[in-house]
């Protein structure tokens, strides 16, 4: 692909819970270096959305491409940091083996980790500040360190795309410091990272673009459009416009 092309491009997306649209005509492109963040309301369809350019999700409509391939044969490119309650942190494994699980499709299942996955696992421990902690039982971590396993465990796939969802929610300030820290570094060398956030404020400081979505993507553009009352409107209703246009 192209280095000018969007790693990341959804067009026209359309999916279908329940019966009931989750996510309708939703277009959003992610190029390399983008942190982008995606903004809305809950209920709005974000994490729906994160879901279907995994291919977790069927579509009924549109498409999702990942560097050119659609998500079934793009797997390898995507690292993804689900919320903390979707991760099993009762299973008895320490904080090395919880990451070592993010590069099973390279290691294949029942096979022993090669020394390149070690290396893998010590250098996403490094990212993430948890390598003097690496033999703590996940069980005992606090928040704010759950939420370093799940960024290290994605990162150890060395993806090209990085999905967040949520990545800020009920962590501690020194966490969230040493995460927008990260992720400004990662996208700096090239990687695409679409997160999730609920923060307005973190999301006009730290993301270099940001998309709104209602069902749709009402709007995508620089973090300024945060400050736009219109697309606020659009995106949340009235409260929170007012909100951001103060």
């Amino acid at each position: 692909m192209n280095a000018s092309e969007p790693l990341l491009r959804a067009r026209d997306v359309h999916v279908l819970l329940g019966g009931r649209p989750a996510v309708q005509d939703a277009r959003l492109t992610v190029h390399r270096g983008d942190l982008l963040g995606l903004l809305g309301p809950n209920g709005a369809g974000k994490t729906t959305l994160l879901r279907a350019v995994l291919g977790l999700v069927p579509l009924a409509g549109g498409d999702v491409l990942i560097d050119g391939l659609p998500p079934a044969r793009a797997r390898h490119l995507i690292g993804y940091v689900p919320q903390r309650h979707e991760f099993a942190w009762d299973f008895p494994v320490d904080i090395a083996g919880a990451v070592l699980s993010g590069r099973t499709r390279s290691i294949g299942w029942l096979r022993r980790a090669r020394p390149a996955d070690r290396a893998a696992v010590d250098e996403a421990l490094e990212l993430v500040g948890l390598a003097e902690l690496r033999r703590r039982p996940i069980g005992e971590l606090s928040g704010g360190q759950r939420q370093r396993v799940l960024v290290a465990r994605a990162l150890a796939c060395d993806p090209r795309l990085l999905l967040l969802d949520e990545p800020f929610t009920g962590v501690d300030v020194p966490t969230q410091e040493l995460l927008n820290d990260l992720f400004g570094r990662l996208a700096a060398e090239g990687r695409a990272l679409l997160m999730t956030t609920h923060d307005l404020a973190a999301a006009a400081r730290t993301c270099t673009r940001v998309a709104l979505l209602n069902r749709t993507v009402v709007a995508e553009g620089g973090p300024g459009l945060l400050a736009d009352p219109e697309q606020m409107l659009r995106a949340f209703g009235l409260d929170t416009a007012i909100g951001a246009a103060a």
